[in-house]
């Protein structure tokens, strides 16, 4: 099993940075190979250029940086996301990733969602957020639904490529110190058993034109 952890944090002392190690031991552990891409340390550019978001059908004019982070994907069975949630959604330096990794003619195009260019492979969001627990999410709450706000992230980044998406992983930053080693405990076990972890059964393509007719 290849496993590649893309983790984005600026501090390694960090809570995401002791759940990305947790991780990491746990895949180890069992046998898995695993890989790791941390975006502030390799001090990743995120700002995609023109010639960044399509693959040119002259392979030579790919930048070094994301012929690395290319072949960590290709190589990856899972990929996994480590990331706080900041002004809902993911930090800049991640999507900056996504924009320059996932680029047409390598992550999708000319398939997309279940025919993406990445099936076969399975992604998974791990992250935290604010707040000491996840009272303020949900539809009649102040924060909303927090699947909505990371449908984005599932659906349309990850999904539109054409991965299997996991059930996200989630953990509130403000959590005591008892509670946070409780979730560093309950990633481990999630690691050891990613083959048997729930996927989401987002539509595919096929459902929506069987709408249209």
């Amino acid at each position: 099993m290849n496993v590649l952890i893309v983790f984005s944090h600026p501090s390694p002392t960090s809570y995401n940075a002791a759940l990305k190690d947790a991780a990491v031991e746990s895949l180890i552990s069992r046998g898995a190979s695993v890989k790791i891409s941390d975006l502030y340390d390799m001090k990743f550019n995120p700002v995609a250029s023109l010639t960044d978001v399509s693959v040119p059908k002259n392979k030579e004019d790919v930048p070094e940086d994301l012929i690395l982070e290319r072949e960590k994907v290709a190589w990856a069975d899972y990929i996994i996301f480590q990331f706080p949630m900041w002004w809902t959604s993911m930090p800049a330096i991640l999507k900056g990733w996504f924009d320059r990794v996932f680029a047409a003619g390598f992550a999708y195009g000319p398939g997309v969602y279940n025919h993406g260019n990445l099936t076969g492979k399975k992604g998974m969001l791990s992250f935290t957020t604010g707040g000491k627990d996840f009272s303020s999410y949900g539809l009649d709450r102040i924060k909303g639904s927090m699947d909505e706000r990371i449908f984005n992230i599932q659906h349309e980044i990850l999904y539109f490529s054409g991965l299997t998406v996991l059930e996200p992983f989630m953990v509130p930053s403000g959590a005591s110190g008892e509670e946070r080693k409780s979730y560093i405990e309950e990633l481990k076990n999630r690691m050891e058993r990613l083959e048997e972890l729930p996927v989401i059964s987002y539509r595919t393509i096929e459902d929506y034109k069987k709408v249209l007719v």
